[in-house]
């Protein structure tokens, strides 16, 4: 699921039980949650909250349980598909960080295996597991996703990933390596993190908009807003970007407009 959905009433009631259960927990969202944020030193999670539909679905959870993983495949649901049939447009792995406890580390390092050992058709899966020590490896999809998926959204509506990425190619440049040295000024390590030219060479296999480009300009009221926490940490370091924040008043435009609509929806 997606941040949004985490905060549907029976939802909401099963994160309480699995927070009370005090269970290691790996995120597979864009959107870290709150509690893995809780993880990186020096960062001011309260002042994050905004960018959550609703934070306090999180309360419960113990952030050394909670650990995140990037999913850097491109996956999608074609709409003329049944459900849970997924298309991989990219193959990549999910870069999962550690646990706070190495004992629940062992445990993904076991997924990490079993995954690797499978076969399909005598064939392994494209799509893997990998564990990383590093707490900001999962950071390294942030570039990505500001520089190809929010800017898909646009005020004359959606346009390709491919496009977003490659019309201006300069300018995607610079807000991927601005990313980039956001991410290494709170820990990241550059060796964890994909060279711009080879994000670019994939993205022109990325004919499609992205989930979140495709649930704004469906209605969607609330999407999963990395653009927005990227942002709002990029200001507690005192730095911003206006590319980054032009792309954010667009999907804020976009996301209080199908709001307004929804509202008018139900009165009349």
């Amino acid at each position: 699921m997606q941040e949004p959905q985490y905060g549907a009433d029976s939802v909401r009631d099963l994160l309480a039980r699995i927070a009370a259960s005090q269970k290691p927990c790996l995120s597979i969202m864009n959107m870290p949650p709150l509690p893995y944020l809780q993880r990186i030193p020096d960062l001011n999670t309260k002042m994050l909250e905004p960018c959550f539909t609703d934070p306090s679905v999180w309360d419960g959870f113990d952030p050394d349980l909670v650990s995140l993983c990037s999913p850097n495949l491109q996956a999608y649901r074609p709409p003329q598909e049944k459900l849970n049939f997924l298309h991989v447009g990219l193959p990549a792995n999910f870069l999962a960080a550690a646990c706070a406890d190495d004992t629940h580390t062992q445990i993904l390092r076991e997924l990490e295996n079993d995954i690797a050992s499978i076969r399909l058709d005598g064939k392994d899966v494209p799509v893997k597991l990998r564990v990383h020590e590093s707490l900001f490896v999962p950071l390294a999809k942030w570039n990505m996703l500001l520089t190809g998926n929010y800017r898909v959204i646009t005020t004359d509506g959606p346009r390709s990933i491919r496009d977003a990425v490659h019309t201006n190619l300069e300018l995607s440049r610079e807000i991927y390596h601005w990313v980039d040295a956001l991410a290494r000024d709170i820990g990241a390590d550059p060796a964890d993190q994909v060279q711009f030219d080879k994000y670019a060479n994939a993205a022109l296999g990325l004919v499609n908009p992205s989930s979140a480009a495709r649930a704004i300009f469906a209605g969607a009221p609330n999407i999963e807003r990395v653009d927005k926490l990227v942002q709002l940490i990029a200001m507690q370091h005192g730095i911003t970007y206006q590319s980054v924040d032009d792309n954010v008043v667009i999907v804020d435009q976009k996301l209080a407009e199908n709001r307004q609509v929804k509202f008018y929806g139900r009165i009349w």
